[in-house]
């Protein structure tokens, strides 16, 4: 993997990580379409590691968010009242919706790993988030705000986060359908499916740090991981706003539409080649 090589992923991983189009989806079909040669084990460690920029970018556009939370958790556990006020809930809902993804991660840590290998299988799974995308935004009710945010709705956006473990199947796409079939406002399920993608980042990250150290070259290779990290951090932090404006008054079908299309023409490109 080359210098531009990383910056071209890091800024695929910036700008799809929060958007609902898959960011493992387009890491995996960017080198495909543009016919790069990389090397499969490094690539993968790249593409969970360039993951810490953008997790860098969802805690610094939430630390406010996130300070105001822990701080509600240290004191419903102090005053034993842990779901008393409205940020200590959603902490701990953030927490049980993290962990089937984590479970998920850990049981099908092979399958995940040879999911990435396959261009098309990630094609056909990009469809099955379009499809996703277009159901939650056609039957959702989409008349709750974040503060409404339940056990129930907890759980059921964090197994819709377990789908999302296969590069393909939108983490954020997934959740937010999860948040707007539990009749969730558009911005408000994006707020939650942000928060919780922290832990499940942070964790896949720290996993991937140890399949890091294993690397026989680590130093050369630092240097291209530094670059893509930077890159995907600042457009990461960027594209969260654009979102969560965008989702104030917008749908979700026109990234259906970019899934289906570049599903498709991932699915061309390979029957052609």
């Amino acid at each position: 993997m080359t210098l531009f090589q990383s910056l071209i992923l890091g800024l695929v991983q910036g700008l799809t990580e929060f958007l609902p189009v898959s960011s493992s989806a387009h890491l995996v079909l960017v080198p495909f379409i543009l016919n790069w040669t990389l090397d499969p084990t490094k690539a993968f460690i790249f593409d969970v590691l360039v993951q810490l920029g953008t997790l860098v970018a969802v805690i610094a556009y939430f630390w406010k968010d996130l300070l105001a939370i822990f701080k509600a958790v240290i004191s419903g556990i102090r005053n034993k009242k842990p779901f008393e006020e409205a940020n200590s809930r959603l902490g701990w809902y953030i927490v049980l919706a993290t962990i089937p993804a984590g479970l998920g991660g850990l049981l099908l840590k092979s399958k995940v790993e040879a999911a990435f290998s396959s261009p098309v299988l990630t094609a056909v799974l990009l469809f099955i988030t379009a499809v996703i995308l277009t159901l939650a935004e056609v039957f959702s009710r989409k008349e709750r705000n974040l503060e409404s945010v339940t056990v129930l709705d907890a759980v059921v956006i964090g197994f819709s986060q377990l789908l999302s473990i296969f590069p393909g199947i939108s983490r954020s796409g997934a959740t937010i359908s999860g948040g707007l079939s539990r009749g969730l406002k558009r911005e408000a399920a994006a707020r939650f499916s942000f928060l919780m993608s922290i832990p499940i980042m942070l964790a896949a990250g720290l996993l991937s740090v140890l399949d890091l150290v294993k690397i026989p070259d680590l130093g050369s290779f630092l240097p291209v991981l530094s670059i893509g990290f930077i890159v995907a951090m600042v457009v990461g932090y960027l594209s969260i706003r654009w979102l969560l404006n965008f989702l104030k008054s917008r749908s979700l079908i026109p990234f259906a539409v970019y899934c289906a299309v570049v599903s498709v023409l991932t699915i061309f490109i390979a029957y052609f080649r």
